[in-house]
C-alpha cells in the first residue's frame, strides 16, 4: 500500500465525508464526490459552488479532512490543507471534470456549470486502516509538504516485562522486549494496553 493507491481508492469510491470547520470553530461534514485525481502527483480534486457555505469553509484555512470506508472494510483518511485552483485555470478544470462525470450536466446543465469552481488537496496525511485483516493493518503518508504526526501508543522504559499488555491487546500486536514493544502496523490504537499496565508503562504519541 502507499499514498498513490489510496489516492486512487477515493476516487473509486467517489462519493467521501469531507469534515471542515465553520467561521464559528464548528465541524460541519458532507458527502462530496472525488471528481478527479493525480495519483503519481499526489492531487486530489473536487468542486462546490461558491454561494455554499462549504466554498467559505474551503477557504478559511482551518484545513480539511475526508474519509470512506470501501466495501472491502478498508478506510482511507485524508487529512490536510485545500487550495482553490487559480482563477485562470477555473474554466478548464470544471470543463475537465463535468467530462469524466458526465452526471454533472444533470445538476448543472449549461452555462450554470460555471458556478463551480475546483479545489485540490495535494498537502496532507494519508491514512490506511484495512478492517479485513487480522490482525489488521494500518499505515500513514503523506502528500506534499506535510509534516507526519504519530500516532497510537508506545512501551517506554519503564516497563516492567509483565506481559499483561500482550495478554490483553485484542490484536496480538505487543511483542516481548525490554521494554516490550507495539507493531504499529497492526496497532488498533484502542488504549486497552494503556488501561492494563500496572506499571504505567504504556503512552499515547502525539
Amino acid at each position: 500500500m502507499d499514498a498513490k493507491t489510496c489516492i486512487e481508492k477515493l476516487r473509486e469510491a467517489r462519493s467521501v465525508a469531507m469534515a471542515t470547520v465553520d467561521a464559528d470553530g464548528a465541524p460541519q461534514v458532507r458527502i462530496i464526490d472525488v471528481m478527479h485525481v493525480e495519483p503519481a502527483r499526489g492531487e486530489i480534486y473536487f468542486v462546490t459552488a461558491r454561494g455554499k457555505a462549504f466554498y467559505r469553509e474551503l477557504q478559511g484555512g482551518r484545513g480539511l479532512a475526508m474519509t470512506v470506508l470501501t466495501p472491502a472494510w478498508e478506510m482511507v483518511r485524508v487529512a490536510g490543507m485545500p487550495r482553490r485552483v487559480p482563477a485562470a485555470l477555473q474554466k478548464e478544470w470544471v470543463d475537465r471534470i463535468f467530462e469524466e462525470n458526465p452526471s454533472m450536466d444533470g445538476v448543472y446543465p449549461g452555462q450554470a456549470r460555471y458556478i463551480l469552481e475546483a479545489f485540490c488537496v495535494d498537502r496532507a496525511e494519508v491514512e490506511y486502516f484495512d478492517l479485513g485483516k487480522h490482525p489488521v493493518f494500518r499505515e500513514t503518508y503523506t502528500i506534499g509538504q506535510w509534516a507526519r504526526r504519530e500516532k497510537g501508543y508506545r512501551i517506554t522504559d519503564a516497563c516492567v516485562q509483565c506481559g499483561r499488555c500482550a495478554g490483553c491487546c485484542p490484536q496480538g500486536c505487543i511483542e516481548p522486549g525490554t521494554p516490550y514493544r507495539i507493531i504499529p502496523a497492526h496497532c488498533l490504537h484502542c488504549g486497552y494496553c494503556a488501561e492494563q499496565c500496572p506499571a504505567g508503562a504504556v503512552e499515547p504519541l502525539g
